[in-house]
C-alpha cells in the first residue's frame, strides 16, 4: 500500500508492504503441497528467499521454552492455489485473529482467492493440527470471515487500522484456548515498549523451516530518525490505531502477535501487518522523473483495541448459510437501496458493505456480518412496509 505527501518540492512517499502474503510467485520456486505451505530456507535455490524488515542485526531468536503456551496458540494460514502463507493465533476455540490482507479476495497476483482454499495448522512445527474455515463442507465459508476491511485503501490515507481479521474455524482445534487479547493505548505501548515488556513471535518464510521465532525487546515509536510523527501519521487514515515498531520479522510474519510481559503472562496488544517504508521521488510537470534512496521505517502493527471488542461478538454471531438465506438477505437489502449486486446467494465485500450501511442506519454496531438476526429484522421491516395502514372500506 502507499500514500503520498509533498515535502520542500518533492515528494516522500509512505508505503505498507504486507509481510504476510508471502508472494512465493515471485520468491520462491518451490510448490504448495495440500499438506502445508511450501519449504523455505535450505530447501530454496541461492537468492531466492529474501530477508524482510530486519532492522540492523537479525535478533530473531528459537522460542524460549516459557513460551511454549504461546506456540501452542499459534499458527499458519495458507492457501495453496494462490500460494500465500500467514501468520495467525487463536483467539477462541475456533477462531483465530490475523490481517486482513492475508484473507483478502484477491491475491497479490490479483486473481481471487476462494476462502474454501484455506487451511489453518495450530503448531505447525509440533502437532500440525489442520483445519479448514468453518462452512466448508457447507460451501459457505466466506461468511466466516470477519475483516476490519475486505480492500485496503493504497491512496491516502492508508486504512492499515483495518488491516485486521477474525476468522471461524469448523472446529475448536485451539483446545487450550486463545492468546489473550488486551486493548491499551497506543501512548501505553509505547510506555510498554520504554519498559522492554513489548516482544512478538511469529513464523518467518526466509527461514530454514516453518518454526516460530521469538523477537524482543521490540522498540516501537512515534519518531524514527528524521522522519517524524508529524510527517508519518497524515499517510495513515486512523494513526492512533497503529503502531510503528522494529520487532525483526520475515515474508508470512504478517498476522502474528504483538505481545506484552504482565505479571499474569503475555498478553496480545497489537497485530503486525507490513512494513513501512519512504523514499523521494523528484516530480516534474506532475511526472515522477527519477526515484531516490528508498528507506524502511519500521514494522506496521494494528492495535488490539480497534479489534478486541469484536471477537466476542464474531463467536456469538448466528452466520448464515450461503444460497437461500444470503440470498433473501441481498434482497431485502437491495428493496431498501443498500444493496445493488445480484442477489447470487454469495457474500462478498458488495454485501458486507450494504450491511455495514444499513446497520449504521438503525443504529445498530457496524460489523457487517450476514446473520440471522439481521435476517428477521430484514424480513420484519418488509412485512411492516406491506401491512396495509387502515380498515379496508366495506
Amino acid at each position: 500500500m502507499a500514500a503520498v505527501i509533498r515535502q520542500r518540492g518533492q515528494r516522500l512517499r509512505g508505503a505498507l508492504w504486507g509481510l504476510g502474503v508471502a508472494l512465493f510467485g515471485l520468491l520462491s520456486t518451490g510448490t504448495a503441497s495440500a499438506a502445508g505451505p511450501p519449504r523455505t530456507g535450505s530447501g530454496e535455490p541461492a537468492g531466492i528467499i529474501q530477508r524482510v524488515a530486519v532492522f540492523g542485526k537479525d535478533d530473531r531468536t528459537a522460542l524460549p521454552e516459557r513460551l511454549a503456551a504461546v506456540a501452542s496458540r499459534m499458527g499458519v494460514l495458507f492457501n495453496n492455489p494462490a500460494r500465500t502463507v500467514c501468520s495467525a493465533f487463536c483467539v477462541g476455540p475456533s477462531v483465530i485473529a490475523t490481517a486482513a490482507h492475508c484473507v483478502s479476495v484477491t491475491s497479490p497476483q490479483g486473481t481471487r482467492l476462494r476462502a474454501s482454499d484455506f487451511f489453518f495448522a495450530r503448531a505447525y512445527d509440533r502437532e500440525r493440527d489442520y483445519v479448514r474455515i468453518e462452512g466448508f463442507s457447507a460451501g459457505s465459508t466466506a461468511q466466516h470471515i470477519y475483516t476490519g476491511e475486505f480492500r485496503l485503501h493504497v491512496r491516502p490515507p492508508i486504512d492499515a487500522a483495518r488491516d485486521w481479521a477474525l476468522v471461524r474455524l469448523e472446529r475448536p482445534v485451539c483446545r487450550n484456548g486463545g492468546l489473550p487479547v488486551r486493548p491499551a493505548s497506543s501512548d501505553d505501548i509505547l510506555e510498554m515498549a520504554k519498559a522492554g515488556r513489548l516482544f512478538s513471535v511469529s513464523y518467518h518464510r526466509d527461514l530454514p523451516s516453518w518454526t516460530p521465532t521469538y523477537a524482543a525487546p521490540c522498540h516501537a515509536a512515534r519518531d524514527f530518525g528524521a522522519s517524524t510523527w508529524q510527517a508519518i501519521a497524515p499517510d495513515f487514515e486512523s494513526p492512533d490505531e497503529i503502531l510503528l515498531h522494529t520487532c525483526d520479522t520475515g515474508g508470512a510474519s504478517s498476522g502474528s502477535p504483538i505481545l506484552a510481559e504482565t505479571p499474569e503472562g503475555p498478553v496480545v496488544v497489537a497485530i503486525n501487518v507490513g512494513t513501512y517504508v519512504q523514499s523521494r521521488v523528484i516530480m516534474q510537470q506532475g511526472k515522477v522523473t527519477s526515484r531516490q534512496q528508498t528507506d524502511t521505517i519500521a514494522n506496521t502493527a494494528v492495535n488490539a483495541r480497534v479489534f478486541a471488542d469484536q471477537i466476542a461478538i464474531f463467536e456469538a454471531a448466528t452466520i448464515l448459510r450461503a444460497g437461500n438465506p444470503i440470498r433473501q438477505l441481498q434482497e431485502h437489502l437491495a428493496a431498501l437501496g443498500y444493496y445493488d449486486g445480484r442477489a447470487d446467494g454469495d457474500y462478498g465485500p458488495l454485501l458486507k458493505a450494504a450491511i455495514v450501511t444499513y446497520e449504521k442506519a438503525r443504529g445498530l454496531p457496524p460489523t457487517g456480518l450476514a446473520t440471522a438476526p439481521l435476517l428477521s429484522q430484514l424480513v420484519a421491516e418488509a412485512t411492516s412496509r406491506h401491512r396495509p395502514t387502515s380498515a379496508p372500506m366495506r
